[in-house]
């Protein structure tokens, strides 16, 4: 019932609206923020004939806490939470507002897992990389939902679902990580070759994908129990939990559709769906 109040205290903000589609990106390379390239293209195509969201909710895989926060300040700062890249890349700032009424609602309707209200953190390059292409006037308000690594996938699965009533007040959901992502196994020196997977990444593109498609969720949620090529292509969770976020979203009656489905350097994917 709180839940369902607060969402009625900020209706005036966030006006009802028809169901807003859920975005899982593969952010990959920070420099993509200020390149352009097929990525790049795919991000901004994934909303084309998406009305402007009212706020921006995004879990991304570089906010990973004890604990579930949610980002509650009137501004949030722009992290650079990299090292090692051109000095152009720490120069960019994304100047979007928060949403203190629309963390406090998220928080709310989480009950009665407890979610902090955090000022401490910003937006992430897991979240403005993405968002600089997407609304690059910075003209939507966002939040950040971090990514509590004392849970398993079931939790995170289960807290997703919750946030569905966001998507009729015009509430744009991204999950933000990478499907494959093993950074100790990159081929650098093939770094730009065009959809380049070792075998076990192709092997576990197929796998995830097909699961996706088939909305074996069960499956994905407990991809521990997957093959030996899938624990290589995820070797650590905080960059796929984001996915778990957005298939957690899905309705019965909508379909994932893939975009940039491509692996690159052997051992990452840029894998990104859309569900609606």
């Amino acid at each position: 019932m709180n839940s369902l109040n607060n969402l009625s205290n900020i209706s005036e903000q966030f006006s009802t609206t028809e169901k807003m589609p859920v975005l899982f990106i593969g952010h990959g390379n920070p420099m993509n923020a200020i390149e352009e390239n097929q990525f790049v293209e795919g991000f901004k195509n994934s909303i084309k004939n998406v009305p402007k969201p009212n706020a921006i909710l995004c879990i991304s895989a570089h906010w990973f806490t004890n604990g579930t926060k949610v980002t509650a300040m009137e501004f949030p700062k722009t992290i650079h939470d990299f090292g090692g890249f051109p000095q152009a890349l720490f120069e960019v700032q994304y100047p979007a507002k928060g949403s203190p009424e629309l963390a406090k609602a998220t928080s709310e309707i989480l009950l009665p897992t407890e979610v902090k209200l955090d000022y401490d953190w910003g937006l992430d390059h897991g979240t403005w990389s993405v968002l600089k292409h997407l609304y690059p006037n910075a003209n939507v308000p966002v939040i950040q939902l971090s990514i509590d690594y004392t849970q398993p996938p079931s939790y995170h699965f289960e807290l997703a679902q919750k946030l569905q009533t966001l998507r009729r007040k015009g509430i744009l959901i991204i999950g933000s990580g990478n499907i494959i992502h093993n950074l100790r196994l990159v081929d650098f020196q093939n770094f730009d070759k065009d959809n380049y997977g070792y075998d076990w990444a192709i092997e576990a593109h197929e796998i995830i994908n097909n699961l996706i498609t088939k909305g074996d969720f069960k499956s994905l949620i407990e991809y521990k129990n997957l093959s030996k090529a899938v624990q290589l292509a995820i070797p650590t969770p905080e960059h796929f939990l984001p996915l778990i976020y957005a298939i957690g979203l899905q309705q019965k009656n909508e379909e994932s559709t893939f975009f940039n489905d491509k692996l690159v350097a052997g051992s990452l994917s840029m894998t990104s769906i859309k569900i609606q």
